[in-house]
């Protein structure tokens, strides 16, 4: 299979806030202390797609974790999808986002997580103890968000005594939920960004329907 990973801008999508765009740069909008979130929405090619969801579903697992430098993930990626045709094609496109999460904060390496996933792994809406996360579902459903207008967060954690999301108080109509789509790019900053202790993004992992499995890559400071 002839795997390009030719990726193009999602169709724009009505009203967009200032920090979810159709190219890259718009990641560098995370500096700004009004935002907790910066989205590069793109639409993969139909072959990559296609490619991922074969290596899903003939994978029994995936959980590749390791720290990388832009220089050295590619060859890492390849080597441990080598059974797989989409390795090359989804090697190069990790490698690409490893490169342009260092650049953008100043690091030699990143934490890498590549996971396959037939459960949501945060099923409840909660905040990262960590400066700034990026997270990239290349096939599934991807990752929810409220912002920060719209929530209670004294309803987060212990505050929502044990009710499901819904319930809880934390949001008012389901049409506060937000979603990514399937080959966007974001930066979540948490409550480890200085100056961001209490503004955290709200996230989670969506529901996902049975035997649907997903491919998340999610790259942290080291």
């Amino acid at each position: 299979m002839n795997l390009d990973m030719t990726v193009s801008p999602a169709p724009v999508r009505k009203r967009l806030p200032p920090s979810i765009a159709g190219q890259p740069e718009i990641l560098t909008t995370i500096y700004q202390p009004e935002h907790n979130i910066a989205i590069w929405q793109r639409t993969l090619a139909p072959e990559v797609m296609r490619g991922i969801t074969e290596m899903l579903q003939e994978a029994n697992s995936l959980a590749l974790v390791q720290t990388v430098t832009p220089d050295d993930v590619a060859q890492w990626v390849q080597e441990k999808l080598s059974d797989y045709a989409c390795a090359t094609a989804l090697s190069e496109d990790i490698a690409l986002i490893v490169d342009m999460f260092c650049c953008l904060f100043d690091l030699k390496e990143a934490g890498l997580r590549l996971t396959m996933l037939d459960n949501p792994m945060c099923p409840k809406f909660h905040v990262d103890r960590v400066p700034c996360r990026l997270v990239t579902t290349y096939v599934g459903a991807a990752t929810q968000w409220l912002e920060n207008e719209k929530i209670d967060r004294r309803k987060l954690g212990a505050g929502s005594l044990g009710q499901p999301d819904h319930l809880s108080g934390l949001f008012q109509h389901d049409q506060a939920i937000k979603q990514m789509q399937p080959g966007d790019v974001a930066l979540l900053k948490g409550s480890g960004w200085e100056g961001n202790e209490n503004l955290g993004l709200v996230h989670r992992s969506p529901e996902i329907t049975s035997r649907e499995r997903r491919l998340l890559l999610t790259l942290d400071f080291v």
